[in-house]
């Protein structure tokens, strides 16, 4: 039985420690990875005034594989799509399911940013210095996807910042963002939520609340 390293009392006092380690000249943007991250970056956000809002991203898994990524979709302004060439070799899928896929998880990116901000469109990070927060990272494949669209849509760099990780994944997420900044790299690493006191589901209504607070900063 692992016994579990309190680090946070709960995402929102996660994100107030990460901000006192954050300094808001470096960054124009922050956006946060829902559910989980969006408590993190409200926090943050509020510390450094920044402008807040999430990126969705979307798996697209392989043919009758769904748990294998061949890539993702991704929320921005356009949306990007991002491949894993590895696992594409792979399974070699074809051109019709490839556009079907995208096309079922645009639909869905698109619908959840419905409900959390409504009809507003996503920020523009295109020359923009992007601060990417979540609540912690275990396999990294979510942020470095993330991480990818945001590089293709034109941000001028990419911070990812998390309160907890394995230092194995941060070492793979080097090359996909300019900075990395994490307050702890516990061993062994188990879970993100065994360093968190309280690490309920994030709902959506509360995502829709920080969400709403945050656009009046």
């Amino acid at each position: 039985m692992h016994k579990r390293s309190e680090l946070y009392d709960n995402r929102r006092d996660a994100g107030r420690q990460l901000a006192h380690a954050l300094s808001s000249d470096r960054y124009d943007v922050v956006l946060s990875l829902p559910r989980g991250g969006v408590p993190v970056a409200y926090e943050v956000a509020t510390h450094l005034k920044l402008p807040l809002d999430v990126v969705i991203v979307r798996k697209i898994g392989a043919p009758g594989q769904p748990e294998f990524g061949l890539g993702a979709v991704v929320d921005g302004e356009p949306p990007q799509v991002v491949w894993n060439q590895e696992t594409l070799k792979i399974f070699q899928p074809s051109e019709s399911y490839l556009e079907a896929e995208i096309q079922r998880q645009l639909s869905e990116l698109t619908r959840r940013r419905h409900v959390y901000i409504g009809s507003r469109a996503p920020i523009n990070v295109s020359e923009r210095r992007i601060l990417l927060v979540d609540d912690g990272i275990a396999t990294g494949g979510t942020a470095k996807a993330a991480a990818r669209a945001l590089r293709q849509a034109n941000a001028t760099t990419v911070t990812l910042a998390v309160p907890v990780a394995p230092q194995s994944t941060l070492d793979e997420l080097a090359t996909e963002v300019g900075d990395l900044i994490c307050l702890a790299t516990p061993e062994p690493f188990i879970a993100v939520g065994m360093h968190y006191q309280d690490f309920t589901q994030t709902s959506d209504e509360e995502v829709i609340s920080l969400l709403q607070s945050a656009d009046s900063f």
